[in-house]
């Protein structure tokens, strides 16, 4: 049996990250959904004319779903299945703006997930993203390391990209991590970064990692308020498609993601941003990583900070 991923909703952000996976050519199918009549099967037809230029044989499927599960058949057998759906942010909205509204949304989906792809892995990139992970867990009954929440990476990209452009070096020669949520208690790592091997702090001061560190945890926002109508994608949906991408080929690449951490850090019963092992089953295992002692706690006031907010979505 080839492998099978879907998407769920067809805004840019959705469209982009089935662009991505069909491009990568590691799946048979790529199913993408939407409730707006059409609007899928004319992306998939789109995408399908692109493989003979792209080179890529992968199948772009495009369904139509209802109010009521209509058309989530469509992704029976899915490996995996990216939840995209929800509304964006507007100019001025935190994340957590969007919690009851996206909540409704983000439940309906994973429970037509459970009935009709009961052994997915399910990675939700849908906004407030650490308290919809846990939504998705709670309504799909999945085991907890079957759901994950694309977050870190993207946060990490944002912070590598800024670190780079401030330094005039390749991106490739920096590495840097983020921790904790997505949003305002997110945790930039700089004790864990480096520019060329060399520790972040060795090359730049303080004071100016402190400035990229704010501008990271602003990344979405900036973009939000620059693009007026909708919120990033062409990052967010990089970080998603790359996530996918090591569940179907049981890769063991070590990302940072919104995983449920159970015990690691000295946190335990909470959906974070940490860095975790990434394979066929989704979790592997969660990755300790030598913090410094600002950091660890720092992570562990964003393990409170989400706590609260996810023991809320419980009842949505």
């Amino acid at each position: 049996m080839g492998k099978k991923v879907t998407v769920v909703g067809a805004g840019f952000y959705g469209s982009t990250t089935a662009q991505r996976l069909a491009e990568y050519d590691v799946f048979d199918t790529v199913v993408i959904t939407d409730i707006v009549e059409g609007k899928p099967a004319g992306l998939a037809l789109d995408l399908n004319q692109s493989r003979p230029v792209e080179g890529f044989e992968t199948k772009v499927v495009g369904v139509t779903t209802g109010p009521n599960g209509e058309g989530y058949e469509a992704i029976e057998g899915s490996d995996v299945v990216v939840i995209t759906a929800g509304l964006p942010r507007k100019p001025g909205m935190s994340r957590m703006d969007l919690l009851e509204t996206n909540a409704k949304i983000v439940r309906q989906v994973s429970e037509n997930v459970a009935k009709y792809a009961p052994n997915a892995v399910v990675i939700v990139v849908s906004n407030p993203l650490d308290e919809m992970t846990a939504l998705a867990q709670l309504a799909t009954q999945f085991p907890k390391n079957r759901v994950l929440g694309q977050a870190g990476m993207l946060d990490t990209a944002r912070f590598t990209n800024f670190v780079a452009e401030a330094l005039s070096v390749p991106v490739k020669s920096v590495k840097t991590l983020t921790l904790g949520s997505h949003g305002d208690t997110m945790v930039p790592v700089p004790s864990k970064s480096t520019v060329n091997g060399k520790p972040l702090r060795e090359v730049m001061p303080d004071g100016q990692i402190e400035e990229i560190v704010v501008k990271t945890r602003n990344g979405g926002a900036e973009v939000v308020a620059l693009l007026k109508t909708g919120s990033a994608y062409y990052a967010p949906s990089a970080a998603a498609a790359k996530m996918a991408k090591a569940v179907a080929e049981d890769s063991g690449e070590i990302m940072p993601v919104c995983a449920w951490v159970d015990g690691e850090y000295g946190i335990s019963g909470v959906y974070l941003g940490v860095e975790a092992q990434i394979g066929a089953e989704g979790v592997k295992r969660v990755v300790e990583t030598d913090l410094d002692a600002d950091e660890l706690n720092s992570l562990k006031e964003a393990a409170e900070a989400v706590r609260a907010k996810q023991a809320d979505v419980a009842n949505m």
